[in-house]
């Protein structure tokens, strides 16, 4: 019984219903940003060779074949307007599930064409659990004209949830290095001759690639050091659910190595580098009251000044 209790205690944490009214603000505009950014790819997809059409995920389990051209640039343009009413809280009990489905499945359909993009999973496991919570009980329009609730832990647990999410993902990052290269991952060779590859194979198709990481290469020095950093970073994350001063460390050395990675592949992970990946760890609240009371500190002195000349 105490170890249920302390497992409630920590789970079910009550928490103000406006950090999570800003996680779905954060996760949501940026979800409606990448969605629209990354619109010509989804709709290049109803183009592509149908023997190109390796199906993984949800796509697995309901497709043999593509789906017909006007479908997929249906459900393409369909995704972020879905992502409208799920940043603006409407409808949100019947637009936010409507949104996740549909976003699961344009990120998985798009990963069906013999080449695995891992840059938007944790975003899509993000959107999954705010679907699942009551993430429009503040800040949206179902809201308004109701009072502000009580801090409760329905709105406490989807943050701890997103946070376990996070860090599960590193950790399985590093665990899969392991499990594939074993100790000699460690060494750093093979980190350094993925990153070669990577280039050298950029080059050849005439794509982007970083010139810093070409030119790296050449040296094996670094790549110890790096190599060692990764796995210690994907294994160590789950200290970032130690307390809101190790996340913060945690985040800032993560979000470190993603811009590595696209300095040294020229492979964002803009979820991540935006670094609203990390929001769940910390009391967004907080951080919103502050900027809010600098703007409104702000703007009574430049129209002040602006009476005066």
């Amino acid at each position: 019984m105490k170890l249920l209790r302390a497992f409630d205690g920590y789970w079910f944490a009550p928490a103000p219903a406006r950090r999570l009214a800003l996680l779905r603000l954060l996760v949501g505009g940026f979800a409606l940003s990448f969605l629209v950014g990354r619109l010509p790819s989804n709709l290049n997809v109803a183009g592509f060779v149908r023997a190109e059409f390796v199906p993984t995920g949800v796509v697995k389990l309901f497709l043999r074949a593509p789906l017909a051209s006007e479908v997929v640039i249906g459900l393409a343009c369909l995704a972020p307007v879905l992502a409208v009413p799920f940043v603006l809280g409407f409808a949100y009990r019947v637009t936010a599930p409507l949104f996740a489905l549909v976003l699961l499945w344009v990120t998985t359909y798009r990963n069906s064409w013999g080449m695995l993009f891992h840059t938007e999973n944790l975003l899509v496991l993000h959107v999954l659990v705010l679907v699942a919570s009551p993430a429009a009980d503040a800040l949206s329009i179902d809201a308004r004209g109701r009072p502000l609730p009580e801090p409760s832990g329905a709105y406490g647990w989807p943050a701890r949830a997103m946070t376990w999410a996070t860090t599960i993902c590193y950790v399985l990052a590093g665990l899969a290095k392991l499990k594939l290269a074993g100790p000699v991952w460690l060494e750093g060779d093979l980190l350094r001759a993925q990153i070669a590859y990577d280039n050298l194979r950029k080059i050849e198709l005439g794509s982007g690639y970083s010139s810093l990481g070409a030119a790296l290469v050449h040296y094996q020095a670094p790549f110890l050091f790096l190599a060692v950093l990764t796995v210690a970073l994907e294994l160590g994350a789950p200290v970032a659910l130690i307390g809101r001063r190790v996340a913060l460390v945690w985040a800032l050395a993560a979000w470190g190595f993603h811009v590595g990675v696209a300095a040294l592949m020229a492979i964002p992970f803009p979820y991540q580098l935006s670094f609203v990946a990390y929001a769940a760890f910390f009391e967004v609240e907080r951080a919103y009251d502050s900027v809010r009371a600098r703007v409104e500190r702000i703007l009574p002195q430049r129209a002040a000044g602006k009476s005066t000349t």
